[in-house]
């Protein structure tokens, strides 16, 4: 049996870390010792900043952002396109195009996607809301649309037609992200999978 060399405190700092993405129990062991080391200039702010976040972020009642207004900034921005959705599976995402600044409408984050095999059903995603938004959409001088912006997984996929089988018959258009050779990317390099969606995908040069 090993010998214990630090107390309960850090074995729990060291836990928490470690149940972070991308960190394993050695990385999170460096994480913890670093954070020590650096105690005034990280741990005491970094335990500073944790303990407002939770008692001030909250998810969005409107489209399940994560922010500390609710609803979300993005839902309050009056120069927002009202008449666009962008449907997200993770706020991961939604942070990722709003990064890109790839859009300017509305986000819709579902919260995972369809996985029947994970137990996964659409009443444990944020669908119905999905519908019930949709239903309401207004565009002002055109058409309103829902963009399917979900990961080209099967489950991403299988999510993207069960949502559009559910807005069969309501007044909207339904797109989805272009799948295909990514900026910068040498057709060698690619799968199967992306090179044929992108033969698909082509468009006139």
């Amino acid at each position: 049996m090993a010998n214990r060399v630090t107390g309960p405190e850090i074995d729990t700092l060291i836990q928490l870390l470690a149940k972070l993405p991308g960190l394993g129990p050695r990385s999170a062991r460096r994480a913890a010792l670093h954070l020590i080391k650096k105690k005034d200039q990280l741990l005491l702010p970094l335990a500073r900043a944790a303990a407002e976040a939770a008692d001030k972020v909250s998810e969005c009642v409107k489209c399940g952002n994560v922010d500390t207004a609710n609803p979300c900034t993005i839902c309050t921005d009056p120069r927002r396109d009202t008449g666009t959705i962008v449907v997200v599976e993770d706020v991961a995402d939604l942070w990722a195009l709003e990064r890109a600044n790839a859009v300017n409408s509305l986000y819709h984050v579902l919260g995972g996607t369809l996985s029947p095999l994970d137990g996964v059903g659409p009443e444990d995603l944020s669908i119905d809301k999905l519908i019930d938004r949709a239903s309401r959409l207004k565009s002002v001088g055109g058409k309103a649309e829902l963009i399917l912006a979900v990961n080209a997984t099967v489950e991403g996929q299988t999510t993207a037609h069960y949502i559009t089988d559910r807005l069969e018959g309501l007044d909207v258009k339904v797109t989805r992200l272009a799948h295909g050779v990514p900026v910068g990317g040498e057709l060698d390099y690619l799968d199967e999978g992306t090179l044929t969606a992108a033969i698909k995908s082509r468009s006139d040069f």
